[in-house]
């Protein structure tokens, strides 16, 4: 369910006025306009980022993607080709559950043509047609990058680099939930929100060698085992 946008709030207010800014500047080049996370499930907080995608009709047209602060409030504007936007939609990577909440969940602030409808029917597509298999690679990719990353964590532990350590712990906790999240089609609305909904966010070291543990015999159930021969590589 999409929120309403809040146009007494701060955040609701910054929204449409970056949205008029776009129409004034570039009217012939921008086909959509839309805001994602927290401001567009209706829940935005002080905390809270204005993420505002612009749709345009051709390549380097419109304004330029850039993240920075405006009057206290951090903004991340991204901006992408119609066609683009709806290539994306109609493919499955590892980061899949960071990436769908923005093409299932977005509030429309210009979109004549209904462009945001239209890329999220393209990604419940995707979804009804995708495979439990390609579910199951992408996770093996990110159990990979977690068990190198926790890996790599123990190493700098024993030679007192507890600061590094700590960085990666922190990637490993992510990847992690990314497999959680691929094995259970569960999509989040960042990082953060991520590793809490998986359960992970305060695994020291022993308690995610336990999670990657399961996670690799999960993967071998379902016919992903993440060891295997030297051919298997290419398989």
């Amino acid at each position: 369910m999409i929120g309403e946008l809040d146009t007494t709030s701060v955040r609701g207010s910054l929204a449409i006025r970056l949205r008029d800014v776009v129409q004034q500047r570039w009217p012939a080049e921008v086909q959509a306009i839309g805001v994602r996370g927290s401001v567009a499930h209706g829940d935005d907080v002080d905390s809270s980022d204005v993420n505002v995608v612009v749709v345009t009709y051709r390549p380097k047209t419109g304004p330029k993607p850039t993240r920075r602060k405006v009057e206290g409030v951090r903004v991340s504007l991204a901006v992408v080709t119609a066609e683009d936007g709806l290539g994306l939609a109609r493919v499955l990577t590892p980061s899949w559950p960071l990436v769908a909440d923005g093409y299932l969940t977005t509030l429309p602030l210009h979109d004549p043509h209904e462009w945001f409808a239209d890329q999220r029917e393209a990604h419940l597509t995707l979804l009804s047609e995708a495979r439990p298999a390609e579910f199951t690679r992408l996770a093996r990719h990110n159990w990979a990058l977690a068990s190198n990353a926790h890996a790599r964590a123990v190493r700098l532990t024993q030679w007192h680099d507890t600061d590094a350590a700590m960085v990666l712990m922190a990637e490993a906790r992510v990847h992690a939930a990314l497999v959680a999240g691929l094995l259970t089609r569960t999509y989040f609305r960042n990082e953060a929100d991520a590793v809490k909904h998986t359960g992970v966010a305060m695994a020291d070291m022993h308690e995610l060698d336990a999670i990657l543990n399961y996670q690799a015999e999960e993967l071998a159930a379902r016919g992903r085992p993440v060891d295997g021969t030297l051919g298997e590589l290419f398989d």
